[in-house]
């Protein structure tokens, strides 16, 4: 009896609000059917249904009450791991980028050739030959020559 005069009173409610109300409430109660009558035993939710109901959530503000298959707090937790992932995917590819593997060959052959030579001049000299690249950078492609002990 209790549920029957729950279900009138929704009736009731439903009948009072706007058209576009009960469209949403309508497009989100079918979605949750499509969801358990297409996988029975136990509803397996997949990105697309995850993606529905954080669109949802952010359009309509009552979307908690028509919720059924999982908890709101679900919704909102894959709401922001929709962000989380969205902010992994914008700040991919940070850093420096590489430098050429023949320009690296190039710096340690000037080096070896010219073993007096530092940073500044052979960076000099690849600016020479239109080639941009840092001063900071050729220091550390530079070979490191062996110095002999002193002799004091």
């Amino acid at each position: 009896m209790l549920k029957w005069l729950i279900i009138l009173v929704r009736t009731l409610c439903s009948a009072m609000q706007s058209q576009r109300a009960l469209a949403v409430e309508n497009l989100a109660l079918r979605q949750q059917l499509a969801t358990l009558n297409y996988r029975h035993p136990r509803p397996r939710l997949t990105d697309t249904d995850r993606f529905f109901w954080v669109v949802l959530s952010r359009c309509w503000s009552d979307w908690r009450a028509a919720l059924h298959i999982v908890q709101p707090e679900t919704v909102v937790r894959w709401h922001r791991q929709g962000f989380r992932y969205y902010w992994r995917w914008k700040s991919r590819g940070v850093g420096r980028p590489k430098i050429d593997p023949e320009i690296r060959m190039l710096v340690r052959r000037m080096c070896r050739a010219n073993p007096l030579w530092g940073a500044p001049r052979i960076h000099g000299e690849l600016l020479k030959l239109g080639l941009e690249i840092s001063e900071t950078t050729v220091a550390k492609y530079m070979i490191k020559h062996r110095r002999p002990p002193s002799q004091t």
